[in-house]
């Protein structure tokens, strides 16, 4: 009882620095009348896009509460720890629509994640232009702190949420539904956040600089209001939902295994429900706990100089995120020591960090313009885009076998330590600092905000140069954060699937890959990511050509706009509502595939096939997220590499090119990539939540 307090003391502090750090940002200057009235319809445009989002995924939120409350029945499940956890911590019987309700305050939270972080953001953005008129430190401080209340926001709400259900009902199966509804709500805001931002920087950049030739962010552009707009609904509400939903998947899998007794074998437990300690519910708490501390430490020591380069910025950020990760190791190891645990576990903890960070640097190293491979992509632009994107889709493939040799090393160290339980412990390890990595991550749209802001409001250049340093280093703990996310993906999306064959009564026999069902499986779960990632391409593509149409003909249309002449402005409402629009109306499909396709597969196929989806999208994702996300960050510093002034610098046919390889790259690093990763967990944990379906009901092909 002691630790589960602890873990909802240490939830309850991460909400009481999100408020201290907002209140920090609230209180900077917001800059001239020019500059407020500018983050004014950025603002206005943010909230208007999440209040239509919200309203859709409202329905579709009371659709899926009531079909949990009328079909889930777990009194079908044979599992004897289930059977003996009947009766929750308060004596509430586990009968009842209680898995239902679970996911509804899953999506409220993960809605409501999205919502503050995004409500920080819009603000941050012109205090951080501001800030940056003062000196690049000052800058960095107010946007990493908005960045901080996101990372703050989303631990808090996640581990209050996990640990609360838990202590009320002790039983995985109800906790699970949380995951789901966070799942659930995370795909949607991630790939309609993605596509809404792609097609208006698509639209802005390829009109604006390789048509008319005028500066990234030029107020003249009727789809920089929009593309400014989409950097807080995509790479912060999105970017909070994704995470929020890593974050609570990678607890909820750990309390799933030592539920059901999988993989305690390694721990000298014969994997029935007396033969493991309780402990080994709450540790994955106490561990999220003890990285929330650590986050908060590791968040005060980023600062920068004035005069820093990449590389100094870089190390500021690694300064902190390495420091909250030893933090946490040792905070770990005294709470398993106390708790009187196999040490064997703490291991388990530390690959999952390690992975996590060899992950990271690894990403860092194949996107930030100060390493090779991107500064060979710049230097194919001289001899045009498709030499650029041919580069690009080298750099993003070479770019897997790292991750993929750092997954795989974790998967069986954790398997090894401590059986598959170690491997979701793993997955809470490596995420066990994400209220400070997430803020690495956050930080990077309220800096492009802020250096568009400059540029539309004819703030000093010296303004502007600061916020470009701040947006490149943004764009490489971007990509940094997205292996993350990626990496405890697979790790979490594993443990779930171990704990949907437990708790369906799969031996592990049923998965032989000799086996013509499992073959099935496999080769479906395999083609879903793709699918996934072409109707999510399709989406941007779509949207896109109709804004560019758009900015076309403003550009054409209304006199002295292309000029700049006093007092012709853009119609930027108009380019907003068609960002909207569009990524409203292409969100839903994506999404009720990633949802239908397990019902359907274990319904029709039956279980045996499921498993082998889940495991075919598990190798698949991870290999195309990863590709897509690096290749697209790749693309995104090559661009910012030559616009340093190398090879011709801006306006050159070289900054054409690369702008263009940039272009393909973005929704592959903002829309389908970092998708993905929500789509492997959201199949796994749909899986577990429905597996009373695929028992009661025989496989539907069997009948015909």
């Amino acid at each position: 009882m002691e630790s589960i307090v602890i873990a909802l003391a240490a939830g309850g502090l991460a909400l009481l620095m999100a408020l201290v750090l907002a209140w920090f940002v609230m209180r900077q200057d917001e800059g001239s009348q020019e500059v407020r009235e500018i983050g004014e319809l950025i603002r206005e445009g943010a909230m208007a896009f999440l209040k239509a989002e919200y309203s859709i995924l409202a329905v579709f939120v009371v659709v899926i509460f009531i079909v949990l409350a009328v079909f889930i029945d777990y009194n079908v499940l044979d599992n004897a720890r289930l059977k003996e956890l009947q009766s929750g911590g308060f004596g509430i019987t586990t009968d009842g629509p209680w898995t239902a309700l679970s996911y509804l305050a899953g999506a409220l939270g993960s809605a409501l994640a999205g919502l503050i972080g995004m409500s920080i953001a819009v603000r941050a953005n012109t205090r951080t232009a501001t800030a940056a008129g003062e000196g690049l430190n000052k800058g960095l401080r107010v946007a990493f702190s908005a960045g901080s209340v996101m990372g703050m926001t989303v631990v808090g709400i996640g581990l209050i949420g996990v640990t609360a259900l838990w202590l009320i009902f002790q039983d995985f199966s109800i906790v699970a539904g949380f995951g789901f509804g966070a799942s659930s709500i995370a795909l949607f805001a991630r790939v309609g956040g993605g596509i809404y931002t792609k097609a208006a920087d698509i639209g802005a950049d390829l009109v604006g600089k390789v048509e008319a030739g005028i500066p990234e962010d030029d107020p003249r552009n009727p789809a920089t209001i929009a593309d400014n707009v989409g950097d807080n609904v995509g790479d912060v509400a999105g970017m909070g939902a994704d995470l929020f939903e890593s974050y609570v998947g990678s607890i909820i899998a750990a309390l799933a295994l030592a539920a059901s007794g999988a993989g305690l074998v390694a721990l000298g437990a014969a994997g029935g429900a007396d033969d493991f300690d309780s402990d080994l519910f709450v540790l994955p708490m106490l561990v999220a706990a003890i990285g929330i501390g650590a986050s908060i430490f590791g968040n005060f020591l980023v600062r920068a100089p004035e005069d820093a380069g990449m590389s100094r910025l870089l190390w500021t950020i690694r300064t902190g995120i390495f420091t909250a990760g030893g933090l946490a190791l040792a905070g770990t190891a005294v709470a398993i020591i106390v708790l009187d645990l196999d040490f064997r576990l703490f291991w388990a903890v530390v690959v999952g960090l390690v992975a996590g960070q060899v992950i990271g640097t690894a990403t860092e190293y194949f996107t930030s313009y100060e390493n090779r491979p991107v500064q060979w992509i710049a230097a194919q632009s001289p001899t045009g885009a498709a030499s650029v994107i041919i580069a690009g889709v080298a750099i993003g493939l070479f770019s897997t076998v790292i991750p993929a040799v750092a997954i795989a090393a974790a998967i069986w160290g954790a398997n090894e330590l401590a059986g598959v339980y170690g491997i979701a412990l793993a997955a809470v390890g490596m995420l066990s600092t994400l209220g400070i990595t997430l803020a690495t991550d956050a930080y990077g749209p309220v800096a492009d905000n802020a250096g568009g802001i400059a540029e539309q409001a004819h703030l000093d250049p010296e303004v502007r140069e600061r916020t470009d340093a701040l947006d490149a280093l943004g764009n490489t703990t971007a990509a940094t954060g997205k292996g993350f996310a990626i990496g405890s993906a697979v790790l979490t999306a594993l443990a779930l699937m171990v704990a949907y064959s437990q708790v369906t009564g799969l031996s592990k026999d049923a998965f032989n890959l000799l086996n013509a069902d499992v073959m099935v499986g496999l080769i479906i779960g395999g083609m879903l990511p793709f699918l996934f990632a072409g109707l999510t391409m399709k989406a941007v593509g779509d949207a896109a050509g109709d804004m560019i149409e758009e900015v076309r003909r403003q550009f054409r249309e209304i006199p002295g706009l292309r000029e700049g002449l006093p007092g012709v402005k853009p119609d930027a409402a108009r380019a907003v509502d068609i960002s909207t629009r569009g990524a409203l109306r292409a969100m839903i499909l994506p999404g009720l595939i990633a949802i239908s396709a397990p019902i359907i597969v274990g319904a029709w196929l039956g279980g045996e096939t499921l498993g082998g989806l889940l495991l075919g999208s598990i190798v698949a994702g991870f290999l195309l997220a990863i590709f897509m996300a690096n290749a697209g960050g790749a693309w995104d510093n090559a661009k910012k590499y030559v616009e340093l002034g190398n090879y011709g610098g801006k306006g050159s046919d070289a900054h054409k090119a690369a702008v263009e390889g940039d272009l393909v790259g973005d929704p592959f690093k903002d829309t389908s990539g970092p998708s993905l990763n929500i789509l492997l967990k959201l199949m796994a944990i749909v899986s577990l939540v429905f597996a009373p379906v695929f028992i009661k009901v025989s496989p539907l092909i069997d009948l015909i």
